[in-house]
Order: structure tokens, then C-alpha cells, then sequence
């Protein structure tokens, strides 16, 4: 399947720049693959810069408001400085590295409602960057992440939405500036105990760390509140474990929590005994926002408007 857009990068006989996706279907920790084809204009043209970056629609929460934005979160340049002779074509062929972090797009060949993803290149000409073509692409779950998205659905959990938040959760070893929430309502089973359940992923080369944040139910004298969970599974138990049965295990354990969660769970525990913890990790594994410095780039132009067609 290939996303093949040509723009004119710079008005009426400048050059256009139209970026071919091998395969637009990846998974977190592998490549996206293609090439940036260029075509002069009428006239010859000095690039001084070529790169394509992975951008998404991210959730931001400022002062009372709550709005969305497209940031940018990893790029790579394709090509340093070079000369475009008038009608000259030219393919630059990359390869990108797709963060381990990566939120999941598709599920079993299905959009997740809710996200957005796209590779978009930037041609830069006398310090004038034209951001033209955006591609969509399609981030599949890792074997580990399928399993406990199946483990949900076997459970009874409906899936109601997904998106990005921008901050960072404590305690985790997050390194892009959002994270993923993949929203569920309660099955039947939990009911009468859970509302709704948000799973976030946190993965890394070496395991994936699983939050749950479930939205408690309030009894007769107390008031309903948010409890959360925080555990780590490694790559290989992907095959062989009973996921159905670990995750009702994991719920179970958070909701019988009243306050913050009081330990750590090592790789392969499962929430069946304390681990010596994650190297840091605070004991509470409430979502928080940290401050400082935002790796992404916040991209508030027309290109706002080139999302629009990937919601369902």
C-alpha cells in the first residue's frame, strides 16, 4: 500500500517534494522505509535541508482548557545541502527508526478512534521550510500489547476511545513527551465496581510497563475516585502467559486499592509478588505532569488541517 501526495513545495515553478512509504504498516521499534522523490522547477534551486519526522494529534491541558494540537515527536534528515537543477528528479532513499514509545494506531487492521499518525517532510530553500507532504502511517501493536488488548476483549471490556495526553507519568522510564490512553467501559463483571478503565503502555527495548487507571465506583457513604495500577511484563512472556487471567488479576488488585499504589512489580511478576521496585520508581503511579523541557515540536499551521481524514 502506498501514500503518494506531490505538492509544489514553493509556490508556482518552484519544486515539488513527494515522499513514497514502502510499507506505511510498523510496529514500535521497527522502520519506515521510502524515498523523497524531488522534482526542480523552472528554475535551479539550493536546498539546504531535507527531513522527515513522525507527527500526531496530542491532548494539552493549559490554564482551565483542554485542546489539541500536532506535535512532532521524532525526525530524522534525509539530506544535507544540495543543488536542484530546473525539472531535475531526484529520489532520496531513507530509513527511520520508529521509537519504541510509539502509540498503537490499529488494532487488527482497524484505526483506533481517536488517533492520528503521519510521516511528514520538510524542504528547506533559503531558510524558508516548506512542511508539504504529510503520509499517513499505521502503528500496529507489539505481541505483548496484542495480548493484553485481547485479554481486555475476552474479559468483556468494550473499547470506547484513544488519544494522547502531553506530560509524563511518574515513576516510568517515559521518554516522549505524551503518553497513550486506550479507554475501555466496565464488562459486566466488573460493574459493579469499575466505570471505565484507561491502559496506558510505556515500552521500551527490554519490556512494556502497564498503568491502569480505573475509575472506581462510589458506595453508599463513599465517593467514587480514580485508583491506579502499575506492573511491568518483559517481550517473552508474550506466548506464554494467561493473559485474560493476569490482567483480571491486576484489576482486581488495583481496585481493592483506597489510595496510591504502595509497591513495585519487577519483569514477570504480575502483580503475584513485590519486586524490588523500577530504579526510582515513587511508590504512587498516579499520571502526573512534569515540568520542563518538551521534546516535541508543537506545530500549529495549516498542517492542522491534513488530519482530518485520518478519524474514523
Amino acid at each position: 500500500m502506498v501514500f503518494k501526495k506531490m505538492l509544489s513545495a514553493f509556490g508556482v515553478g518552484g519544486p515539488s517534494v513527494d515522499t513514497v512509504l514502502t510499507n506505511p504498516n510498523t510496529r514500535p521499534g521497527l522502520t519506515l522505509e521510502g524515498q523523497v522523490n524531488l522534482l526542480g522547477g523552472d528554475t535551479p534551486a539550493n536546498i539546504e535541508q531535507v527531513v522527515v519526522g513522525l507527527v500526531t494529534r496530542v491532548e494539552i491541558e493549559g490554564h482551565n482548557t483542554e485542546y489539541a494540537g500536532v506535535m512532532e515527536f521524532h525526525r530524522l534528515p534525509v539530506s544535507g545541502p544540495l543543488q536542484l537543477a530546473p525539472k531535475q528528479q531526484l529520489a532520496i532513499p531513507f530509513q527511520l527508526s520508529v521509537p519504541w514509545e510509539t502509540p498503537i494506531t490499529d488494532v487488527y487492521g482497524q484505526r483506533l478512534r481517536g488517533m492520528t499518525m503521519g510521516l511528514r517532510t520538510e524542504l528547506a530553500i533559503a531558510r524558508a521550510v516548506d512542511k508539504g507532504d504529510l503520509d499517513q502511517v499505521n502503528v500496529h501493536p507489539l505481541p505483548v500489547h496484542e495480548r493484553i488488548l485481547e485479554a481486555f476483549q475476552r474479559l468483556g471490556f468494550r473499547f470506547k476511545h484513544a488519544d494522547l495526553e502531553r506530560g509524563r507519568i511518574r515513576g516510568t522510564q517515559q521518554t516522549l513527551p505524551f503518553y497513550q490512553e486506550i479507554e475501555f467501559f466496565a464488562s459486566p463483571q466488573y460493574a459493579g465496581t469499575i466505570n471505565e478503565v484507561e491502559l496506558t503502555f510505556v515500552t521500551s527495548p527490554h519490556g512494556v510497563e502497564v498503568i491502569l487507571e480505573c475509575d472506581k465506583r462510589g458506595g453508599f457513604l463513599t465517593a467514587g475516585h480514580d485508583v491506579f495500577g502499575h506492573y511491568r511484563v518483559s517481550h517473552d512472556e508474550a506466548d506464554r502467559t494467561d493473559w485474560a487471567q493476569v490482567v483480571d488479576g491486576w484489576l482486581r488488585e488495583t481496585t481493592s486499592r483506597y489510595g496510591s499504589l504502595r509497591g513495585a512489580h519487577g519483569f514477570g511478576g504480575h502483580g503475584h509478588g513485590r519486586g524490588p521496585g523500577m530504579g526510582g520508581m515513587v511508590a504512587g503511579a498516579a499520571l502526573g505532569v512534569a515540568g520542563g523541557m518538551i521534546a516535541g515540536e508543537m506545530i500549529e499551521d495549516a498542517f492542522e488541517g491534513d488530519f482530518g481524514g485520518f478519524e474514523e
